[in-house]
This record gives C-alpha cells, sequence and structure tokens, in this order.
C-alpha cells in the first residue's frame, strides 16, 4: 500500500495495490503493521458500513473530548467526495480540510485521525460506505459542523439544492461556534 501524507498532519491517502485478473480482483485493505509503521499506533475496535443514495451528505461529524474517534474510510460500492477538517485549534492547518474521491474503482481509502470532523457526499447512484473506528459512538459529545459553512468553504461538486442531509446535520453548527480540541 501507498500512504501519502495530505496538508493536514496525521490525515493519509491511502492506495491498496490491487492485483487484478480474469477472475477479479484481489487487495489486502488493512494490515496493522503496516498501517503502523506509516500512520502510528491505532487501536480499531468497531467496523460501520452505510448504504446512501446520490445527494446524500452525511456529516460533518465529529466527537469531542475522550469519545473523539480516527477513522479509517473506504468505499465498497459507489463513489463519493469524503472531507475531513482539522478541528486542532493548536494546529497550523486548524479549520482547513482535505477532499479525497472515494470509489469502488480507485478503492482509496482516507485516515482521519483524532481531532478531525468528517463527512461525504455520495456521487453516485448509491454508495456503500465502510469505515473502521478506534472508539464507540458517544451522542451527548457529537459535534455538527454545518456541511456549507462559508468559513470552511467545502467545494461540494453538486448543487446544493440537491444535497440531501439529516434533519440533525441541518442543525449543524459554524465551525466558530464549536469547540475544538
Amino acid at each position: 500500500m501507498e500512504y501519502i501524507a495530505t496538508e493536514l498532519q496525521g490525515a493519509f491517502i491511502i492506495e491498496p495495490k490491487v492485483i487484478n485478473d480474469d477472475r477479479g480482483y484481489f487487495f489486502e485493505a488493512w494490515k496493522k503493521e503496516e498501517f503502523e509503521k506509516h500512520v502510528g499506533k491505532v487501536d480499531f475496535i468497531q467496523d460501520n458500513e452505510s448504504k446512501s443514495s446520490y445527494g446524500v451528505l452525511r456529516g460533518l461529524h465529529y466527537q469531542k473530548g475522550d469519545s473523539s474517534q480516527a477513522k479509517l474510510v473506504r468505499v465498497v460500492k459507489g463513489k463519493v467526495l469524503d472531507v475531513a477538517v482539522d478541528m486542532r485549534r493548536s494546529s497550523p492547518t486548524f479549520g482547513k480540510y482535505v477532499a479525497v474521491e472515494l470509489s469502488e474503482e480507485n478503492k482509496r481509502q482516507l485516515f482521519v485521525p483524532r481531532g478531525f470532523a468528517h463527512g461525504f457526499l455520495v456521487l453516485s447512484p448509491e454508495a456503500i460506505f465502510n469505515y473502521k473506528v478506534d472508539n464507540g459512538y458517544s451522542p451527548q459529545d457529537e459535534v455538527c459542523i454545518r456541511w456549507n459553512d462559508e468559513t470552511l468553504g467545502i467545494k461540494w461538486p453538486i448543487e446544493y439544492d440537491k444535497i440531501i442531509t439529516s434533519p440533525k446535520d441541518l442543525k449543524g453548527k459554524s465551525l466558530n461556534e464549536v469547540e475544538g480540541f
């Protein structure tokens, strides 16, 4: 696998070595020893999966304090624009984001470290999204930033009136209203 550091310290794009033949393909999606060599020790405790249709935007979410989560995300089916936002106030890249297209074709993954908000927008008719986390879900510690916050200025590649979000995400706050790390 190739581990590509992003401009946000700790966030990596991971490109697997895919072996294709007439039967299909094979690749290692995660290998502990290799991951720790490039990224560091992360004790993943749970795998999650979601299915969404075109235009669904999930995020931007993070959990604060001891409930913070690191995530390793990938798309099994379809295509998404995946976004991670640096929420570490002491970081020189606080409030900056990295956006990467994850798809069943490119098989890329994004490692989102603790201290980052995360979200994704579905660009295909349907997407199955898979992610590992290193901490459980804590609803009382969850924070939601508005996906269209002007301070962040994320360039979502579809028309805003076609974006579908949850009622919770519609109540997201601006970057300036939430606490960081």
